[in-house]
């Protein structure tokens, strides 16, 4: 827990709710123990689609289609959202989700690494990007999102403070989450660091970091 936890709950109980659809993904997705987004992490990234009102977003990490159907909600303009899966087991269930909630038209599934799928996009297409996808590899992810990525566009990065963990020393942490220890590390330095982007790390939820993508006038 990176903010105390009666902090946590307080601001949780402000929060106004999803949809009925939304609500019944979330419940089926903690029953069966699979990670989806904070509740926190959810009223933020509805503000942010609110100011940002995204027409084109790409997705790193679908999971059961959660944050996807999400987006698609609540994105305050009509909008059309890709979205990159590469766990066999959750793609049928992602698929199922996104048809329950009519979404066919607005979400489309890409399935595989997205290593390989994100250099088949057009550069500079996304003016959006919600990156939430195996953390070890966001450092890898980062040149391709990047390209991908519009002038002026956000791209929203979650878990990246880990519980806190990322602060800590390398030795500190188990030896099984070393290496996703510190290429997260990497991964917030080259984001912070890079001439293009502007970044900000948030500690809320499990850290979020938001980056814009700089106008090339402003480089």
């Amino acid at each position: 827990m990176i903010v105390d936890e009666r902090l946590v709950t307080y601001i949780n109980s402000l929060d106004t709710g999803n949809t009925s659809i939304l609500d019944q993904i979330e419940q089926e997705a903690l029953d069966s123990y699979v990670p989806i987004i904070r509740k926190e992490m959810q009223q933020f990234l509805k503000l942010l689609l609110a100011m940002k009102r995204p027409m084109r977003i790409l997705e790193v990490g679908t999971a059961v289609g959660f944050s996807a159907i999400l987006m698609a909600e609540y994105d305050p303009v009509p909008c059309e959202i890709t979205t990159i899966e590469n766990y066999e087991k959750r793609i049928p269930i992602a698929k199922e989700n996104i048809k329950k909630a009519g979404r066919e038209n607005v979400i489309k599934l890409l399935e595989g690494d997205a290593m390989e799928i994100m250099p088949t996009l057009e550069s500079n297409q996304f003016d959006f990007v919600f990156m939430d996808a195996a953390k070890g590899q966001y450092i890898h992810y980062l040149p391709e999102v990047t390209r991908l990525l519009s002038e002026g566009g956000v791209l929203v990065s979650d878990n990246v403070l880990q519980d806190g963990d990322v602060l800590e020393s390398r030795f500190a942490v188990t030896r099984r989450n070393r290496t996703i220890h510190s290429r997260m590390r990497e991964y917030l330095t080259m984001l912070t660091h890079t001439p293009e982007l502007t970044t900000s790390v948030i500690p809320i939820g499990d850290g979020v970091s938001l980056t814009m993508k700089k106008n090339t006038e402003e480089m």
